[in-house]
């Protein structure tokens, strides 16, 4: 006769985009859910797939061991949480916030006596559920917690626990989003310069898709000069070489009629660095320029 394992019900307080996804990813894998949202008109459908609605943000936190957030930001999860009793509750807080927000919730909520999780979600609503689609969260902060809960965690999607330092799960998402919002700016820019041209856009976004595709191997790279402070060991291009390069990268910007306020911080850095002769590194030693104990 086959064993059947019952599933620990989980507490979600938060139902925007994100959390109703969460919430409809626990449903769909059969674990009890107990539901909570500031405006009660987000419950219904989720009440009418098996969830169960909560009358008060202490009520559902009073309902499940595994308590999770996701909220507007780290002051709604304070207020949310005022009045709930957390004694004795793992408390997962995937609100979007700062490394501090997190580390200092962390002691909040210890406070409260309960153990604490913070959550980066690398993933948009659509990908949660979705076992292929590559959405994960980073979590950090009570290990224990975490191994207890991985399994439900892993339910909705990709759970990676990257430390016991709760700012930690903030800090990789923050990361993360940085460099992706820097490409996401030199894509524009490349746009707007081809635009208006006789290049056909659509055919253009594959050579560029592919292009910075085989520029990413150039992380690792930096990853190792990072570590051994030495900056010119696998240099291909060398700073001076990209400095000059940047002369036509601007001058091309101001022939297409192109504003290069999105290249301009990036040049104006690696001229500072090569103005304090690093010419034969490569670009990995801006990185010394923006830390405030290096720069």
């Amino acid at each position: 006769m086959a064993e059947h394992t019952v599933k620990s019900r989980i507490s979600l307080l938060g139902l925007g985009d994100m959390g109703t996804a969460l919430a409809r990813a626990w449903l769909a894998a059969g674990y009890p859910l107990t539901v909570w949202n500031r405006s009660p008109a987000r419950t219904g459908p989720l009440a009418a797939e098996g969830a169960d609605v909560a009358a008060t943000a202490a009520e559902a936190a009073a309902a499940s061991r595994l308590v999770v957030t996701c909220l507007l930001d780290d002051d709604s999860v304070g207020t949310v949480l005022a009045d709930a009793d957390l004694e004795g509750r793992d408390l997962f807080n995937v609100t979007t916030g700062t490394p501090g927000q997190a580390r200092a919730r962390a002691e909040w909520a210890r406070g409260r006596g309960a153990r604490f999780v913070s959550g980066g979600i690398m993933a948009v609503p659509p990908m949660i559920g979705a076992p292929d689609s590559g959405g994960y969260v980073f979590y950090s902060g009570s290990r224990e917690a975490f191994g207890e809960h991985r399994e439900a965690l892993s339910a909705a999607t990709g759970a990676v626990f990257v430390g016991e330092d709760a700012g930690l799960a903030d800090l990789h998402d923050v990361a993360l989003l940085s460099a992706m919002n820097g490409m996401f700016a030199g894509v524009a820019h490349a746009f707007a310069l081809a635009r208006g041209e006789d290049v056909r856009l659509r055919e253009f976004a594959a050579l560029l898709s592919d292009w910075l595709t085989a520029m990413t191997a150039g992380v690792h790279t930096s990853a190792e000069q990072l570590e051994s402070g030495d900056y010119t060991t696998g240099v291909v291009s060398n700073l001076a070489m990209q400095v000059r390069g940047n002369r036509t990268l601007l001058r091309t910007a101001e022939e297409q009629g192109v504003s290069p306020a999105l290249l301009l911080p990036y040049a104006e850095l690696m001229e500072r660095r090569l103005a304090r002769g690093h010419g034969d590194e490569d670009g990995t030693g801006v990185v010394d320029l923006l830390s405030a104990s290096r720069g």
